[in-house]
């Protein structure tokens, strides 16, 4: 869903992998916590259909498939769906698939073997809106987004509250916990931060930490205090 997220009824998944064993077994984990399961699809050209016809709010998208992999299918989904979020599965043996799904605009990594609570967060943290990278992960993709690439200072097109609340995105802090940090409320946090992706000219929040190593904000101190006038936030 787009980064307001659904406000009601559980999340709606689609999973793409061409391995019938991992569809069941992710099918079973998701189903088991209440989250709906409204189709499968076994390469990148079946979840395309798949996903058009029911309207998912998220995609289990496996990399390595035969026909169509998961790139190519979530490059697709991106421009057809673009308030479905793709958390891609993958086993991290290839920088080359990884950044290739980043850059097709994948919402969320996780291993294929992470826990099953993992999993459940991670469809319900895309609904609301935030950013999933699993911490094997993240080492990679942040050195990958350090390096030069002459990107002009968007710093500079957001407002000191806007900077706030992207450092803190970059830190890995949800909405609720930015809201807390900041008191405020979560709806103020989500407008804070759908401001944050459109002057950063990026989709997702995952986007939004990358631009901040790349433009060299995350990496620096903030000290970020609470807003004292909330009723102007």
């Amino acid at each position: 869903m787009a980064e307001s997220g659904r406000t009601w009824g559980p999340p709606r998944v689609v999973i793409v992998d061409d391995q019938p064993m991992m569809r069941i077994a992710l099918r079973t984990i998701l189903e088991a916590q209440g989250i709906e399961v409204c189709g499968e699809a076994g390469d990148g050209e079946q979840a395309v259909a798949v996903v058009r016809s029911t309207d998912p709010d998220v995609v289990l998208m496996d990399v390595r498939m035969p026909g169509r992999d998961g790139i190519a299918a979530t490059a697709e989904l991106t421009v057809q769906a673009p308030s479905v979020r793709v958390i891609v599965l993958t086993t991290f043996d290839d920088d080359e698939v990884l950044f290739g799904a980043l850059d097709a605009g994948a919402s969320g990594f996780l291993l294929k073997n992470s826990r099953p609570e993992a999993l459940v967060h991670a469809v319900y943290a895309v609904v609301a809106g935030d950013a999933v990278l699993d911490p094997a992960v993240t080492a990679r993709v942040m050195r990958r987004a350090e390096r030069p690439t002459g990107a002009p200072n968007v710093a500079q097109r957001l407002t000191d509250r806007e900077l706030d609340v992207w450092w803190l995105i970059a830190q890995g802090f949800s909405n609720a916990e930015i809201a807390a940090r900041l008191r405020v409320t979560e709806a103020t946090v989500k407008t804070h931060v759908s401001r944050v992706l459109t002057k950063l000219g990026v989709r997702d929040r995952v986007q939004a930490v990358i631009a901040a190593y790349r433009n060299g904000l995350a990496t620096t101190t903030r000290h970020v205090a609470p807003h004292r006038d909330q009723a102007h936030d």
